[in-house]
């Protein structure tokens, strides 16, 4: 037979004086922490600083201004990514020239132009946050931020648009224009990798 519940003002809980969980405004804490800060504690603390500036050393501070030395953002040398990214674009441009490259070759400047209206035409809003940089920039960072090509970290952008047309996925052929161009300017670490590293 079936144990029979018990009724009447007896619980389980308190008939074996287990304590119960209270969510209301009875609960606390009962862990030990560290004694909160009050307001008059801070402030306190801050009128015993305050006694310690003078007037004359607030004055100096102000009147000649603190000299800091400038470091340079760049490191000195580049940073193991980059050195490991140049390699594989040097390793890329040697390569013999494929049809693609012939293709990218012939594009001009002004299709490169179109090309990007088109891209910002497909947006809803424009790309404030772009504003200074150059057309060519712009490209190669849509690209380095176009996952459908594949991870951009840790590789040469010119391997993998190389790759990415090699695996059938159909990069833009103006990427491939503004890769080989031979100016300085044109970084073939992508953007995003700079700024995770």
């Amino acid at each position: 037979m079936p144990p029979t519940r018990r009724r009447g003002g007896n619980t389980a809980a308190t008939a074996s004086n287990q304590a119960t969980l209270s969510f209301g405004s009875k609960s606390r804490v009962t862990k030990p922490s560290a004694a909160p800060s009050t307001r008059s504690q801070k402030a306190k603390d801050l009128e015993s600083i305050d006694a310690s500036l003078t007037k004359k050393s607030l004055v100096e501070d102000l009147s000649e201004p603190e000299q800091v030395s400038v470091t340079p953002t760049e490191p000195s040398q580049p940073h193991v990514a980059e050195l490991a990214v140049r390699k594989q674009a040097r390793a890329e441009i040697q390569q013999p020239r494929s049809s693609e490259d012939e293709k990218a070759g012939k594009i001009t400047e002004r299709q490169l132009q179109q090309y990007w209206r088109r891209e910002e035409a497909k947006r809803q809003g424009p790309r404030v946050h772009q504003e200074g940089l150059t057309l060519r920039e712009r490209i190669l960072r849509h690209f380095d931020l176009s996952s459908q090509y594949g991870p951009c970290i840790g590789i040469a952008r010119l391997k993998r648009w190389r790759r990415a047309h090699m695996l059938g996925l159909k990069p833009p052929i103006e990427v491939l224009t503004v890769l080989l161009k031979q100016d300085d300017d044109v970084k073939q670490r992508a953007y995003i990798d700079e700024l995770m590293s």
